[in-house]
């Protein structure tokens, strides 16, 4: 059974994209009639980590499951463009069969992450992290309609910048501009090769990466 997950970072003791992820999740649940867990409780104390929800459920009752592991790292990352076609993910689930090919094939080769590129040629996302990048001083990002995941790493960066500008672009389009992958757990992270050309900085990133944390 294909289920929902939610992985939320607690920080200081508590999860300040708590609110990102209740609202994402919500909207997943109404789509595809999972049902939403009645007592939800907000994570809240303890060391720095992530707690990870899986939510199932049939018939009107909701479950979930509690997981717990440690945050990773957030050294610049080092991408390369997947041979694994991306397909539409819309909503955050355990079907990932086509994220964890990519990142076997990113680790042969000795890469952090993979960027997958829809049929279309069009740059989608990263099997671990959202996709974006610095565009006439605007954060862009693949289009929603796409097919990718309206990741809570973007959608808090969208607040902080007035909105992610959506850029259909096929990889060649963006090579040569400063790349960034993000996702709720580590926030804003450099990208500093891209098939093993290095990829360019801007100063934005650090100053979204200091600004990420509310």
């Amino acid at each position: 059974m294909t289920n929902l997950i939610e992985t939320v970072r607690v920080r200081n003791g508590a999860a300040p994209l708590w609110y990102l992820h209740l609202r994402r999740l919500a909207g997943s649940c109404r789509a595809l009639g999972v049902p939403f867990p009645g007592s939800l409780i907000t994570p809240e104390g303890g060391g720095d980590r992530v707690h990870r929800l899986e939510v199932g459920g049939s018939g009107g009752v909701g479950r979930v499951e509690i997981s717990q592991r440690p945050v990773g790292s957030t050294t610049p990352v080092r991408l390369v463009t997947a041979r694994e076609v991306h397909r539409p993910y819309p909503h955050k689930t355990t079907d990932r069969g086509q994220f964890d090919r990519a990142l076997l094939e990113a680790r042969e080769a000795g890469a952090d992450d993979a960027l997958l590129l829809s049929a279309g040629g069009y740059v989608a996302e990263c099997a671990v992290w959202s996709l974006l990048w610095w565009e006439a001083g605007r954060l862009c990002g693949p289009p929603l309609d796409l097919g990718v995941l309206p990741g809570v790493a973007r959608a808090r960066l969208g607040e902080m910048t007035g909105g992610v500008g959506e850029r259909r672009a096929t990889a060649d389009q963006i090579r040569g501009r400063a790349l960034i992958v993000a996702n709720a757990v580590r926030g804003p992270v450099p990208v500093a090769l891209l098939d093993g050309r290095e990829v360019p900085q801007d100063r934005g990133t650090a100053r979204l990466a200091e600004q990420f944390w509310p």
